[in-house]
């Protein structure tokens, strides 16, 4: 999500998603000047951001902690970006900045495409490495091996990739940027044919997850990464703030139970934190809430009630074993837990 101040225009003009400008990946072999090291880069990401919270999740399945430290940032932006104003001083203790544009700036000046997160900064020079969304968690899958925890899970096994990458396709047009286009839509057509895809796809994805616990394989995958963060925030902002209510995530039942399911799974829910979510959308996007206001439901008890999904078998973690403790300093604050 961009950081700049446009946020008064949203549902004002039509809406079209930014493609990553800075698009450098961090790699075992270097080959765009960034070698993969422990400490040498920090993830700058926001917990009210779905295509942050990838990272996040990502980050900590793969037991990244202690080689990738993590920036969140406040879920409340001003027209200088996102800021460090949960951090003592408003300022970010190891990059030492205000705001992630600082780190934008120092990498390039008059950049297109606003301050983005999630966002890899090189902490040595302060620059940013990359806020290329979509190949960011790949990257820490594949090219970050070295470091991964004991026990971590193949989120992009090389045998399942072809089939990985085209459920993630239709559930990114669809469902992750769908929310966006009907959200954003600045008319009636745009909005009807944005909401009626969306939930289209998600009778599709009901059916497919009928009698089988994960997207594709019997593990949990990149795809399963990418659809919860979508799904966690529907019935909080997509079906109100959004207008995507058609029917709420908790009254389809097969899709409420997966989601369920991945929030209850270590690496998953304990990365949520429902305050940022619902403070963000409804305050920031002041095009389309004017007030400001912040709705107190819908109930979130019913993320942890049980799910029933360990019938249908899978192993979460294959050959693997779940994630440990969340450490003390990333854990979500009780006001953001059901």
């Amino acid at each position: 999500m961009s950081g700049d101040d446009g946020n008064r225009a949203y549902g004002r003009k039509p809406f079209k998603r930014s493609k990553a400008h800075f698009t450098d990946r961090i790699t075992e072999d270097a080959r765009d000047g960034w070698p993969v090291e422990p400490g040498r880069y920090r993830l700058v990401a926001s917990r009210a951001c779905p295509w942050a919270s990838r990272a996040v999740i990502s980050r900590r399945l793969l037991g990244l902690e202690d080689a990738l430290s993590l920036a969140i940032a406040d879920p409340i932006q001003d027209d200088r970006s996102w800021r460090f104003t949960l951090d003592p001083g408003g300022r970010d203790p190891v990059l030492g900045i205000r705001f992630l544009s600082e780190a934008y700036d120092r990498r390039e000046t008059g950049y297109p495409g606003g301050v983005s997160v999630p966002a890899i900064v090189d902490v040595p020079s302060g620059k940013l490495v990359t806020n290329d969304y979509q190949q960011l968690t790949l990257d820490l899958a594949t090219q970050w091996t070295a470091l991964h925890r004991d026990g971590a899970p193949d989120l992009y096994p090389r045998a399942l990739r072809h089939e990985i990458d085209t459920v993630m396709a239709d559930v990114y047009e669809d469902v992750n940027n769908g929310v966006y286009r009907a959200g954003f839509a600045a008319d009636q057509e745009t909005y009807e044919a944005a909401c009626t895809a969306l939930f289209r796809r998600l009778e599709l994805l009901s059916r497919r997850l009928e009698e089988r616990r994960y997207l594709v394989g019997d593990t949990i995958t990149e795809a399963d990464v990418r659809l919860f963060t979508t799904l966690v925030r529907f019935d909080a902002v997509y079906h109100g703030h959004f207008k995507c209510n058609l029917w709420k995530l908790s009254e389809s039942p097969v899709l409420w139970a997966y989601a369920r399911d991945l929030y209850q799974t270590p690496g998953f829910g304990d990365t949520v934190d429902f305050d940022h979510i619902k403070r963000h959308y409804y305050q920031v996007h002041t095009g389309i809430n004017p007030t400001g206001i912040v709705p107190l439901g819908p109930d979130l008890s019913g993320w942890r009630t049980p799910h029933h999904r360990e019938r249908l078998g899978g192993r979460p973690f294959g050959e693997g074993t779940p994630p440990g403790p969340v450490p003390t300093a990333e854990q979500v604050p009780a006001r953001g837990r059901p």
